[in-house]
């Protein structure tokens, strides 16, 4: 049996993220197959062109990740009706520059949790335009927009079991997905 590696980035940057509590309940609830390693973006500096001649190490370490990465995984809040600006500017250093975008034929999942009722739907809509362009191979279904019930996660297990029969689903059907996705496009062969 293969394991895959799979990067993921927590949108949110705040310590008491409601995403980085999902994000471990994700990991927890995975197959065993899959290898998980968070890609910070906390450090980076704002993206500007100016630096596609000599990249910060901050930067280099991003693309880094990512090439290491089988696949990622994104795991956003949504801010003011789309995804954060770290989380942006992430994606903005990994794709640039032009001809070296670490996301083209990533098997790449998107996934977020909300206080509110629609939990990330329109920063994961805005979010998987950016992918497509991109041209990261994006799991398409099934959506999860996660309404977050606080009691529902402690210790990074999912105490109610509609939930993690969701997340279980999720995660099981992201890993088929970067398996069919591998093997059409094997990464770093």
């Amino acid at each position: 049996m293969s394991t895959y590696q799979v990067g993921y980035f927590v949108g949110s940057l705040s310590s008491t993220s409601i995403n980085r509590v999902l994000a471990q309940a994700l990991i927890n609830l995975a197959p065993a197959d899959l290898e998980f390693t968070e890609i910070p973006i906390g450090t980076l500096p704002l993206y500007s062109p100016d630096f596609d001649a000599d990249y910060p190490p901050e930067a280099r370490a991003l693309k880094d990740a990512i090439a290491a990465s089988d696949a990622v995984l994104f795991i956003t809040p949504e801010y003011n009706r789309s995804i954060p600006g770290a989380l942006k500017n992430a994606i903005d250093w990994a794709s640039r520059p032009w001809g070296q975008n670490s996301f083209d034929h990533v098997p790449a999942g998107v996934i977020g949790a909300s206080v509110g009722q629609i939990g990330t739907a329109v920063a994961q809509q805005s979010l998987r335009g950016v992918l497509s362009f991109c041209n990261a191979r994006q799991m398409t279904a099934p959506e999860a927009y996660i309404h977050f019930d606080p009691d529902a996660y402690v210790d990074g297990q999912v105490t109610d079991e509609g939930t993690a029969d969701f997340l279980r689903g999720y995660i099981s059907e992201f890993r088929d997905h970067v398996e069919r996705v591998l093997t059409v496009l094997p990464r770093n062969a």
